[in-house]
């Protein structure tokens, strides 16, 4: 779409993997150029990870639709400059390096800031750029434990659980997104760049907002003990009579009395915040007494937030998630590939674009700057930068 909210601004992804790729994906969705600054030897580690579609990460296709790349040796002296060229023309840089890392590289904000006074800067690290553990290593699982998220994850009486889903990779990314689109309205207005810092344990732990709540109100439950994991009747999963799984979320004294009701137990209407184990036995029963399926007939009809826990196969192809946009399926090379749509609802179409191939654009990008083909092929000789390749 021509008018997508961020058409005209161009972002330099510096970044690897999930966080800042993701960050960087969002922009993507809402129209910005996105220009992807990889290295000349493998690029974007993520290209070499997980199962593959078409002989393509499938994580890396999945992050980069409609980027570009650039493959470029910041080591260089050379490489340096055109960098910093690349940023003179641009909005925001992305990085998602350790902590003083891209300053003793060069390309740091301070030294963006010299190039482009109004350039968006946001640097994304597992515990930020300061505090006493700004330089420890980790991964997703590490940031969440260090949140609090992990060790509530779970079963009572269980190990932790650990999520389908990177909590803190994809909170970092997503506030990144939101302080980058806040700092280009600043920039817009004032004329003046910002720096923004985001730390993956420190968004993972924003999200945490309603358990810290429930522990500021003395709730000591712990794993699967706490009103939203499993402490009451009304909340909670539970088993079929074939061994399926069902969730019910009866959280408002309605929905409990239209559960009560539709099930015959007018004598658990006083249960519903019970903590009880023969109470939690009654509402056990009383699943274990359909199959799915008879379950799934029976909640077409019902209205009291009870739903038949689907299969990822059967979410990518439910009608709701089809009718929204959420769920596209695409080609990548020979094979069928799915892609997520966007949840910011636009009007108009959403045409899926393909990702680049490693410095796929470095040709492009650098005429902009007014390199000719014969310098680029010095550059590429040289080692600089590495171009026209899938």
């Amino acid at each position: 779409m021509s008018d997508k909210p961020l058409r005209g601004i161009r972002v330099l992804d510096l970044s690897r993997l999930l966080p800042g790729p993701f960050c960087t994906l969002l922009l993507a969705d809402l129209g910005a150029e996105v220009v992807k600054v990889e290295d000349v030897e493998g690029g974007d580690y993520i290209r070499a990870m997980g199962p593959t579609i078409g002989g393509q990460s499938a994580y890396f296709l999945a992050l980069n639709a409609g980027k570009k790349s650039v493959a470029l040796n910041l080591k260089s002296p050379a490489g340096l400059g055109i960098f910093m060229r690349m940023a003179a023309r641009a909005d925001v840089v992305v990085e998602g390096f350790r902590p003083g890392t891209a300053d003793r590289l060069g390309i740091g904000y301070q030294a963006m800031k010299t190039a482009n006074p109004g350039i968006v800067y946001c640097s994304i690290s597992g515990y930020g750029q300061d505090g006493p553990e700004r330089d420890r290593a980790g991964h997703d699982l590490n940031y969440i434990a260090r949140a609090g998220i992990l060790g509530l994850c779970g079963r009572p009486g269980g190990a932790p659980a650990i999520p389908p889903v990177q909590i803190a990779d994809l909170s970092s990314g997503m506030f990144a997104a939101l302080g980058i689109t806040a700092a280009l309205r600043e920039s817009e207005r004032t004329g003046e760049g910002r720096y923004l810092d985001i730390g993956m344990m420190d968004s993972a732990l924003a999200w945490m907002v309603m358990t810290v709540a429930e522990y500021a109100a003395g709730e000591r439950g712990g794993r699967g003990r706490l009103p939203l994991t499993g402490k009451h009747p009304c909340y909670n999963v539970y088993r079929t009579k074939d061994g399926h799984d069902i969730c019910l979320a009866a959280l408002e004294s309605k929905f409990w009395e239209a559960f009560c009701r539709t099930m015959g137990r007018e004598d658990l209407l006083p249960l519903q915040f019970s903590e009880r184990p023969e109470d939690f036995a009654a509402v056990e029963a009383i699943f274990a007494g359909r199959t799915r399926d008879e379950w799934a007939q029976l909640l077409k009809g019902t209205d009291f937030c009870c739903e038949v826990v689907p299969t990822l196969s059967e979410v990518l192809i439910s009608p709701q998630a089809k009718h929204r946009g959420l769920v596209r399926d695409i080609r990548s090379g020979d094979q069928a590939n799915i892609l997520l749509g966007h949840p910011l609802r636009e009007s108009g179409a959403y045409e899926p674009a393909a990702c680049p191939g490693h410095g796929e654009h470095t040709a492009e990008v650098l005429s902009e700057l007014g390199v000719t083909d014969r310098e680029l092929a010095e550059l590429e000789a040289a080692g600089i930068v590495r171009g026209r390749s899938r």
